[in-house]
């Protein structure tokens, strides 16, 4: 197992065929050119120039690459993380971009190691707060109807150990947080606005009111009108 106790920021390239290993460091690539196929346990990825990732220590993985390709690398010690990190395949939005692109500035000149120092602790801490894909989508669109398989192909995961893996990242079920989040929705629409039940409930993504009702019923003890008398007086 690989150790490492600086930090690394660098130009790489993979070959062909599969290599297998893990490091007791953690490890971020921004694709620069080209694509790389990476398996874990219980995922396999694609990385290409549309996403970055992160590999934490001492995970196993496969690696290569079927294309000319060229990736920015930064090797973090296990001294810059907190105590557990999980792998995390992001989007590589404005913000990571500009990340990469400061990284990049680093990796050329070599000649300041307090400001890759610097850049190294805040990439770690907006992996902390980065959310995995999965859970924007949830909050993008949990009026409508969400399978177990599109979260899982979002992560790149099997759907039985997404299942898993969000409870443990949530404290919930995906059916429970996304129950939460329309009956959330559904309570600050009810005291919000005047709108009837019927428009509510097509809101939230159901079919009819009565279904609506029901379900709203049997979550807090009472009807949907009910709610709304009790909570405007």
């Amino acid at each position: 197992m690989k150790t490492l106790t600086h930090l690394i920021c660098e130009k790489r390239s993979y070959q062909r065929e599969f290599a297998s290993h893990h490091h007791e460091f953690g490890q971020f690539l921004f694709p620069l050119q080209g694509s790389l196929d990476i398996k874990t346990k219980w995922q396999e990825i694609n990385l290409n120039s549309e996403h970055c990732f992160y590999l934490p220590p001492k995970l196993e993985h496969d690696y290569r690459s079927m294309d000319r390709n060229e990736f920015l690398i930064l090797d973090i010690p296990s001294t810059y993380l907190p105590e557990h990190t999980e792998n995390m395949h992001l989007q590589l939005d404005n913000q990571w971009s500009a990340i990469r692109y400061l990284l990049l500035e680093e990796a050329k000149s070599q000649d300041n190691p307090s400001a890759l120092a610097n850049l190294a602790r805040y990439v770690v801490s907006k992996l902390q707060t980065s959310n995995p894909a999965s859970n924007d989508y949830i909050h993008n669109h949990f009026k409508e109807p969400i399978t177990l398989d599109t979260l899982a192909k979002i992560e790149h995961y099997h759907p039985v150990y997404y299942s898993s893996w969000f409870k443990k990242r949530t404290g919930k079920s995906v059916k429970n947080y996304i129950t939460e989040l329309r009956m959330n929705e559904a309570k600050t629409l009810l005291v919000s606005t005047s709108w009837s039940i019927s428009r509510i409930s097509e809101e939230v993504g159901f079919e009819n009111s009565s279904s609506f009702t029901r379900w709203f019923r049997n979550s807090e003890g009472v009807a949907p009108q009910k709610y709304r008398i009790l909570k405007n007086g």
